[in-house]
């Protein structure tokens, strides 16, 4: 199978480095060069526990370089899906399947939009990656990886894929509605991500202080009954089930601290901002998950001022 990964950040290189040894003809696509150039020079280096150890694998900043895939895995951020989307003709066969697994709402339609003719499947994964440089990850822990058809694929072609994915250890699991799995995945994100980015704390930490947890709840309360509104299968206890991954991952830094802490732009719009938006469409209020959106958009705005003043 030709697979290529689109966006090599922290999870679009672990998850290439593992998929390019089940044997796969595997390629990541990045528009960061310094992290490309590296990968072709090194492989990627993978830092895991007290080990570490270099996986080669092929990369390129030129999608015409890959030519046509079978299975396109988007891992760009959500707030990059559309414009990645827009030039991907070089990487589109008749028979491409694409596969998204990027944290919070709307990239599937985003993709559906667009290429809808292709097959499309979705999913989550609750593997933990930190990009440490070019060329350079950390695997903060492995979990699974779930799988689901969104549209045009068959049984068939979702299986070849899960696979593929076992024989890479990524640990895949079928699921019949996978839209369930993606809004579990969500009602975490809005518990964790926004509230660790603003303090500046792992994840561990929200469950030390009586102000932070009772916001953590209070954020997955509401999504979780927006996604009652849209009448989304969730799985029951989200609350509890939030508390515990904080627990289990409690020394691990949100990927939303991460991309604040280091002056990127995060996901908001697409974790606590769409929760936001969501509610609006079938007419429920959500103060905690609007007002941690406009911190979180509040705080990147002022990094940036600092960044650029310090700059001149």
């Amino acid at each position: 199978m030709k697979i290529a990964v689109l966006g090599a950040g922290a999870m679009g290189s672990l998850y290439g480095s593992f998929l390019s040894q089940s044997g796969a003809d595997l390629w990541l696509i990045d528009i960061w060069k310094e992290h490309i150039e590296e990968i072709q020079k090194k492989g990627i280096t993978i830092e895991e526990g007290e080990a570490s150890y270099s996986i080669p694998v092929k990369a390129t900043i030129d999608k015409s370089q890959v030519g046509p895939v079978d299975l396109l895995l988007i891992f760009v951020k959500s707030y990059q899906t559309k414009k990645a989307l827009e030039d991907l003709s070089p990487l589109i066969g008749e028979e491409t399947t694409f596969l998204t697994l990027q944290n919070g709402l709307g990239n599937d339609e985003a993709i559906v939009e667009r290429y809808g003719q292709n097959a499309i499947l979705a999913g989550t994964s609750s593997f933990g990656a930190t990009l440490l440089g070019p060329g350079r990850i950390r695997v903060a822990g492995r979990g699974e990886t779930t799988l689901g058809i969104l549209r045009g694929a068959t049984t068939e072609s979702l299986e070849k894929v899960a696979q593929l994915f076992r024989q890479s250890q990524l640990n895949p699991r079928i699921e019949e509605n996978v839209q369930g799995p993606i809004w579990d995945k969500l009602l975490v994100n809005v518990g964790i991500n926004a509230l660790t980015a603003l303090m500046q704390i792992p994840n561990g930490r929200l469950l030390d202080h009586k102000g932070l947890l009772y916001l953590l709840e209070q954020a997955v309360r509401e999504a979780e009954e927006v996604a009652k509104a849209l009448q989304v299968p969730t799985s029951p206890q989200p609350v509890e089930k939030t508390k515990k991954i904080a627990q289990v991952t409690g020394h691990n830094f949100s990927s939303m601290y991460q991309d604040l802490h280091n002056g990127r732009r995060t996901e908001i719009d697409a974790i606590n901002g769409k929760v936001a938006a969501c509610a609006k469409s079938v007419g429920l209020p959500t103060p905690v998950n609007e007002t941690l959106g406009l911190l979180i958009e509040a705080m990147t705005e002022v990094k940036q001022i600092k960044r650029n003043r310090s700059d001149t």
